[in-house]
């Protein structure tokens, strides 16, 4: 049961939600224009890095499940603002690791931390406008983190040269402190969901949940919509968001904001293309053609990138950008999985989803980096390693394996035709 509100403070509340999300991008992305720094001030290698960045996808995908079960039983405000506090702290804990063993625990309490923003902002949707608008709000959602990623590059590369990655992350834990404060003023309570813990019968509500998490986890189509946001999304985080710029840099003799710079273009395709899929997507009552459209471009425009000797700095802006744009076309995952399981499990079905979405960079990011160290030179710059370019190819062939896997599971995922269990 959820309280009326106001379409004002409704859309209030969507857009804090949104701006939490979009700095949970922003410290997801952050090692990538950090990655020479860190490699010296924590002498660690492209493994060590690449599992330093993925500790907050493991925390992250990990509490996945529990946050869209909390977030069915209690509701998006206290978590998120809890959530937000948390975020703030982990960060100054991570400002001030003086080893790569503190910096992960940090990292991870970051990563689990955020990982109530991207969930808790569907609730919200969910909660105080129509479902016929979810994909396209998915999708607006998805434009504000992508324009967090953006944040996350290039301008966060220069905050870096000129304060120090130290100060910068210490920057984002302050704006996590407010955020906390919007959240806990803004976000309505949801009635029943703030009351349930001390009404409801004892044991009824540990039933329900089980109950709804193991109807999520028995139906076959959640696994199908799992497996197509894992594969789609895995070029997003594990490439633009950690081994784009080294690339560039190593391969393409970018400098690192300049590289950063383009690398970003990635995330701005997403920006724009996310609401623009879910609104095409909803206006034309499919699914699976837009998901199997965006899988196969994703698909061709990464190998043109790695493959046709492109050298041009505007033909590389334009495969960055467009990788943007297909990839982005993931978002109608998020309805094709609240449309094929009960609208009494809702946040259950997108936690578990966002675990598998978010768990390509987890299982991806740390997977490129021991590839790259296994086959390194020796090569060093300023005290971190470079690759040479057949060390990236090979490494980044591990993408388009999961791009396979997106596709095996979008051929066999259900067409809902934008109906929701109660809608059919």
């Amino acid at each position: 049961m959820t309280a009326r509100v106001s379409h004002s403070r409704a859309i209030a509340a969507f857009s804090i939600g949104s701006l939490f999300y979009a700095l949970a991008f922003v410290q997801r992305v952050a090692p990538s224009v950090m990655t020479s720094e860190l490699m010296r001030d924590f002498a660690a290698g492209g493994a060590a890095l690449g599992t330093l960045s993925a500790w907050y996808f493991y925390a992250y995908a990990g509490i996945q499940l529990p946050v869209g079960v909390l977030n069915d039983r209690f509701g998006p405000r206290k978590l998120m603002s809890a959530a937000l506090v948390v975020c703030a702290l982990a960060s100054a804990g991570f400002a001030f690791s003086d080893s790569l063993f503190a910096a992960s625990v940090f990292r991870a309490l970051i990563g689990a931390s955020v990982a109530f923003a991207f969930v808790g902002t569907l609730t919200i949707a969910g909660y105080w406008f129509a479902p016929s608008r979810f994909a396209m709000l998915a999708g607006a959602v998805l434009t504000v983190g992508m324009l967090g990623a953006m944040l996350g590059q290039a301008p966060l590369r220069h905050a870096v040269e000129g304060f120090g990655w130290r100060a910068a992350v210490l920057v984002m834990g302050a704006a996590a402190l407010l955020l906390a404060l919007l959240v806990w003023y803004v976000v309505p309570p949801r009635r029943g969901a703030d009351s349930a813990p001390q009404s409801a019968p004892p044991g009824s509500a540990h039933g329900s949940v089980l109950a709804g998490t193991i109807a999520v986890a028995a139906n076959p189509q959640t696994w199908a919509c799992a497996g197509a946001g894992f594969g789609m999304t895995a070029i997003m985080l594990a490439f633009s968001g950690l081994w784009a710029v080294p690339w560039l840099r190593d391969v393409h003799d970018y400098s690192t904001p300049a590289a950063a710079a383009v690398a970003s273009l990635l995330f701005f395709g997403w920006a724009l293309g996310a609401p623009l899929m879910g609104w095409l997507s909803d206006y034309s009552g499919r699914r699976k053609p837009v998901l199997l459209a965006g899988v196969l471009c994703n698909t061709a425009l990464f190998a043109a990138l790695l493959f046709s000797g492109l050298r041009a700095p505007a033909a590389l802006s334009a495969v960055f950008f467009l990788l943007g744009i297909s990839g982005s076309m993931m978002t109608v995952v998020f309805g094709s999985m609240r449309e094929v399981n009960s609208p009494a499990h809702a946040s259950t079905a997108m936690g578990l989803l966002n675990m598998f979405v978010i768990g390509s960079g987890a299982v991806m990011q740390p997977l490129i980096g021991w590839l790259l160290d296994a086959n390194w030179d020796g090569g060093l710059l300023d005290g971190a390693r470079i690759y040479a370019p057949e060390n990236y190819t090979a490494a980044f062939s591990v993408l388009f394996a999961s791009n396979l896997l997106a596709l095996a599971c979008v051929l066999i995922l259900r067409e809902t035709y934008c109906k929701a269990p109660e809608d059919s």
